[in-house]
Parts: C-alpha cells; structure tokens; sequence
C-alpha cells in the first residue's frame, strides 16, 4: 500500500470515509467509493451526488484501482511522448489538489459548525447551572415552607381540640340553660290545683271551713295594743284563728284561696331548691 492511499476521502455527503482499493471518479473532479459509486453510477446517463452535473461522455466515469500493480504502472503510460505524460501528470495532481482543498475547505465548515455547536452548547450548559442553582434555592424555599406548613398544620390541630373543647362546654351550658329556661316557665306559669282537704270539708252557711292563715305574734300583739283605742277589734273565730278586722267589717273566714296559694308557694320553694 502507497503512502498516498487513504487521504482522499468519498465525496458522497452521507458517506465521507477514507478510500482504499477501488473508486469511482468523475470529469467533474469528484471521487466516490466502490459501494456508492456502483449504486450511483448503475444507469445512464448518470447524475454526479457532488454536483448534480449529468455525465452523458464515455469517459466521463471511469472505475479506477488506487493502489495498481506494478506491471500496470510499467506499461499504463509506455509508448506516449513525454509532453502527453506531463499532460497527464499535471491533471492528475490538479485532481488531487483539488480534492485536498475541497477536503480542507469540508474540513474547516465541518469545525466551523461544530465550534457554533459548542458554542450552543457552552451556553445551553451555563443556563442549566443557572437553572439548577435556581431549583435549588427553590428546593431551600419549599423545604422551609414545609416546616411552616408542619407548624401551621399543628398550631391548627391545636386550636380544633380547643375549639371543640369550647364547643362541648358551649353545648353544657345551653343545656343548663335550657333546663333553666323551662324550670322558670314551670315556676312562672303554676298550675292551680285544688287543696283535697279543703275540698272534703264541709261548708258552713255557704262557706268553707278552712283554716283560716296563721297571724304571727307580733301582729297579734299589735292588734291587741290598738284594741283598746277602738281601731281594732278581736273577735273569736268560729272556724280558726281569731282574725284582726276593722269596726265596721264582718266576720272574716279563711278561704281556700289562701291555703291554695301557700300551697303553690311551697311548690315553687321546692322546684328551685331542685334546679
């Protein structure tokens, strides 16, 4: 293998891979490997995949070995004058110069793009750190208001057990309430009941003979003291208690009124010493 093989490289754009053993070249100064070239150059005429030039002359494709034999190199160029062998020479290197400089030229668009593309990417690389330091103050953030999240959160349970604490001694008291409510509707509003043994007793000229309300002593003083000014008189009762009454007043007997509202009176003691 010559020291020259292996530097040209396949001018099909989805190919670009170093050439060795057989190529495909073209008038138009483009080279092609063996496998595109056949596939490409299988009709004709032909279009060349570098150039799109159409290739309609004889010897406008040839198939070439790059690495010949040395008997095809002794007797490939014998028998020709030496300005033809020149002529050939010379547009043999101008092939592969131009294949060098289009290669070179490949070569720096190549870099070009691929500096822009890291370029892009430098960039692309700065704003996610950029991000990241971002998603991680955030991450400190949504930590932090977690933990309040976890306070509020108890401070809330706390305050519910509270609430409902205040809740069921709220409820207490109004049923306290309530019940006062209606123990002072059931004081307030009594129901008459008659007295069974004023009612067994027997009436004297139309009147109960009930007995009569007890006078305390100091009142009984009090009438006998002002007896003997005229004021008052004491008259024996025939049913009860003697009863105070005025110079021009009747006898006065006890009425079932009286015991009925002492009763009731003693209903009502009895109620509130139970609330």
């Amino acid at each position: 293998m010559s020291n020259g093989e292996g530097l040209l490289m396949c001018n099909y754009k989805m190919c670009r891979k170093k050439l060795s053993g057989y190529a495909w070249v073209t008038a138009c100064s483009h080279i092609f490997c063996d496998k595109h070239g056949t596939g490409k150059f299988s009709h004709f005429p032909s279009v060349c995949p570098a150039c799109n030039n159409t290739l309609c002359g004889k010897l406008d494709i040839i198939r070439t070995e790059l690495n010949p034999a040395e008997e095809y190199k002794a007797i490939v160029l014998a028998g020709l004058a030496p300005e033809t062998v020149l002529d050939i020479s010379s547009r043999a290197l101008a092939f592969w110069t131009y294949q060098i400089d289009q290669e070179s030229l490949f070569q720096e668009y190549a870099y070009s793009k691929a500096e822009a593309r890291l370029k892009q990417m430098e960039k692309l690389y700065t704003q996610i750190q950029e991000k990241d330091m971002e998603m991680t103050v955030v991450k400190s953030e949504v930590n932090s208001l977690r933990k309040v999240l976890e306070e509020y959160k108890n401070k809330y349970s706390e305050i519910s057990e509270k609430l409902m604490q205040r809740n069921r001694q709220y409820q207490k008291l109004q049923s306290l309430l309530d019940n006062l409510r209606i123990c002072n509707i059931a004081v307030g509003e009594p129901e008459v009941m008659p007295d069974s043994s004023v009612m067994h007793q027997p009436s004297i000229f139309g009147l109960s003979a009930g007995s009569a309300p007890k006078i305390p002593k100091t009142d009984q003083t009090a009438l006998r003291s002002r007896s003997a000014e005229g004021d008052f008189h004491l008259k024996p009762s025939l049913f009860g208690s003697p009863v105070a009454e005025s110079g021009n007043s009747f006898f006065t007997f006890a009425s079932p009124a009286c015991s009925q509202e002492q009763h009731h009176m003693a209903n009502r003691v009895s109620k509130v010493k139970k609330v």
